[in-house]
């Protein structure tokens, strides 16, 4: 009798998937077995799975492993954007206990949902196959519309989950046609033979499947990273979830969205560029203007940094229009530093909101500077740096993300960019005039620095200014990244 042969797999490229999913299971399972109140210790639990996990990511720079038939793949890119993941949901972790408290909704699954997130993100940013993608974007998508509807007894919380629900599912459709009728055309889902398959096909308008599959999957992702006009769940799905959640699925999310975008077409279209990057530029110009016009009218600061968030999209949709390497490497370098600016002006808002979260107008922060100003300090910060004004990482990335643009030819998109990025400066300052400019009508008793959220805020801002001072401590490894591309 033929004994059945097991062939080898090599797990090395999914070891930090494996050690997140099993902290994760373990988490549940403490949980329902553990005393019921404070839930803190999982937090603590959580972070310190994070931090290890990226050690083991780190340990595998400058290595490329290929496994599960060539499905998935340990490189610098893969890497690169697993620390980003990471450190967002670390920095999420950091803040997420305090704010579960107050808000009576510190349940147990909070944490093991997060984690769940990072590791459906690890497969779209590993996966060199079309299905690894899509089965990380269906874990990452399930457990975030679990996190933004978390806190069950608010109504805006539940709105928001079940917006995100029905768009997310509505783009996922998209999404997954695009990858049929791609299969359909090359007849695979590995990315390296539907490069090779478009490159024998020549010119992309001789096969309007692949063509069209290829728009499917552009719509699909435009979706993921909220730009124009795919964008209209997430003013209200931000202003809805908790504030941690929402720092969370501002910076790791949108960043997945864009590891994914970059190898599919990047890698699998690249003889179609001139296709896709013709609607990467209207895009780009739609999403920057869009986010930043609406972003100019709000009061709320979650819908603010919502807006504010699309038109961030933008400016990396004018890095993936060129689509050169000092751009690319440049997408890389904005994401990391977007996740530092962002989630820390979100660990602010934590610290200033009370209880439903009534105060979260730009109005609230009158006379911080003058009650905290430590607090205020940080806050400018992270706005300077989301306005990209010097010496800050937000003023950096902007700046390779339309080198590579100028680079690339589209003088008249970075133009585009920076005028846009000239306009963003005003709802900026508006809370920075408010904090030192406005008579204080609180006395801000109720803020508590509690060290977590001190960590977090330490954290935010040595990765929002050394960046910007020294830019090549990052730089180098975005663009050695970038190479495998």
């Amino acid at each position: 009798m033929d004994m059945i042969s097991i062939p080898a797999v090599n797990m090395t490229p999914i070891l930090p998937e494996i050690l997140l999913s099993v902290l994760a299971m373990a988490l549940l399972l403490i949980n329902v077995f553990a005393p019921s109140g404070k839930k803190s210790y999982l937090g603590y639990i959580s972070f310190v799975g994070v931090v290890v996990t990226a050690v083991l990511v780190g340990a595998g720079w400058n290595g490329h492993v290929e496994s599960f038939n060539g499905s998935v793949v340990q490189d610098n890119f893969a890497s690169f954007f697993k620390m980003i993941f990471l450190l967002a949901a670390g920095l999420a972790i950091l803040i997420a206990d305090q704010y579960m408290e107050r808000e009576d909704c510190n349940h147990g699954e909070l944490y093991p949902l997060i984690l769940f997130t990072v590791v459906g993100m690890m497969l779209m940013a590993a996966g060199t196959d079309l299905m690894t993608i899509f089965l990380g974007l269906e874990v990452m998508s399930v457990s975030l519309y679990v996190l933004a509807g978390f806190n069950r007894a608010n109504v805006k919380s539940n709105e928001a989950g079940l917006k995100y629900f029905l768009l997310g599912a509505f783009s996922t459709g998209f999404l997954l046609y695009g990858m049929a009728l791609t299969y359909g055309a090359t007849g695979s889902t590995r990315i390296a033979v539907i490069a090779s398959k478009a490159a024998q096909i020549g010119i992309s308008s001789s096969n309007i499947m692949l063509l069209a599959g290829m728009l499917l999957m552009l719509t699909g992702f435009a979706f993921k990273i909220a730009a124009a006009p795919f964008h209209m769940w997430t003013p209200d799905v931000y202003e809805g979830a908790p504030t941690p959640m929402t720092a969370f699925m501002s910076a790791g999310p949108k960043a997945a969205g864009f590891a994914a975008a970059l190898r599919i077409l990047l890698v699998a279209f690249p003889t179609m560029q001139a296709d896709w990057s013709q609607l990467l530029w209207i895009l780009a110009v739609l999403t920057m203007t869009v986010g930043n016009i609406t972003a100019l009218r709000q009061d709320n600061i979650k819908r603010m940094l919502a807006y504010s968030s699309i038109a961030h999209a933008g400016y990396a949709l004018v890095g993936f229009t060129a689509a050169n390497g000092t751009a690319t490497a440049g997408i890389l370098f904005y994401m990391l530093s977007y996740t530092f600016m962002n989630i820390g002006a979100f660990a602010v808002l934590v610290l200033i909101g009370k209880k439903g979260e009534a105060n979260g107008n730009v109005q609230d922060f009158a006379g911080l500077g003058f009650k905290h100003p430590i607090l205020a300090l940080v806050m400018t910060i992270f706005l300077f740096s989301l306005a990209g004004m010097p010496p800050t990482a937000g003023f950096i990335g902007k700046f390779y993300l339309f080198s590579g643009a100028i680079q690339k030819g589209y003088i008249w998109l970075a133009v585009i960019g920076v005028l846009n990025s000239a306009a963003s400066v005003y709802y900026y300052l508006r809370v920075m005039v408010y904090m030192y400019m406005k008579e204080s009508t609180e006395e801000f008793s109720w803020v508590n620095v509690t060290t977590p959220i001190a960590l977090c805020l330490i954290i935010s801002v040595a990765g929002t200014l050394i960046p910007g001072i020294v830019p090549s401590v990052v730089l180098q490894f975005a663009q050695e990244a970038a190479k495998l591309i």
